[in-house]
């Protein structure tokens, strides 16, 4: 790693760089609209990519056992979420849907969707994002299964490059019997798709 890497970058060095880029862009840093926008950029990129400052797996942490003998797919649907692509730090907006088949444990459905927020707010592509989320349930729940489908729109097509809005990519992991089982994989799907098995 360089020594770049190590230093720990302060918001004066954060608000630089933005200043740096209104110039570049062809604008004046010092003009009486802008003089406060490093700052509120910085604060704002500080609370989007707040995600490398916790690990979402924490959040489940706590689970409960006392099920009831339940042992149907827990489904949520319809997170909002916002993440950023890493290849130009523009961001993409949608919907995450997970889904599990508990073993002999739940967590709270809040748990669910900061996970997702926790991995989200961080650079990456989708399909990373999409593993990350699927692969954390796994581990701490050790569930019979999981289920993760993510759908967004991503600006860094829809407003550069090829300028195709309302394109969205869609993405999914599943494991266990959501994968290998043909039956519980189309609950889990059709869940997804209208909120009916």
């Amino acid at each position: 790693m360089s020594e770049a890497h190590h230093r720990k970058v302060t918001q004066e060095d954060a608000e630089a760089a933005v200043r740096t880029l209104i110039e570049w862009a062809g604008d004046d840093p010092n003009r009486e609209g802008l003089l406060d926008t490093p700052g509120r950029v910085a604060r704002a990129y500080k609370e989007l990519f707040s995600g490398y400052e916790t690990d979402p797996r924490e959040y489940m942490a706590r689970t409960f056992e006392e099920v009831g003998g339940y042992d149907e797919l827990v489904v949520l649907r319809d997170i909002r979420m916002v993440s950023f692509c890493e290849h130009h730090m523009l961001p993409f907006l949608g919907r995450a849907h997970i889904g599990y088949l508990p073993n002999d444990r739940v967590v709270g459905i809040s748990k669910l969707a900061r996970v997702v927020q926790g991995f989200a707010r961080r650079l990456q592509i989708q399909e990373k994002l999409t593993a990350e989320i699927a692969d954390a349930i796994q581990e701490i729940l050790k569930p019979r299964g999981v289920g993760v489908v993510i759908e967004s729109e991503h600006s860094c097509m829809t407003m550069r490059g090829v300028n195709t809005p309302g394109s969205r990519l869609t993405t999914s992991r599943l494991t266990g019997v959501v994968r290998d089982d043909p039956r519980t994989r189309q609950e889990f799907l059709e869940f997804v798709r209208d909120g009916r098995p």
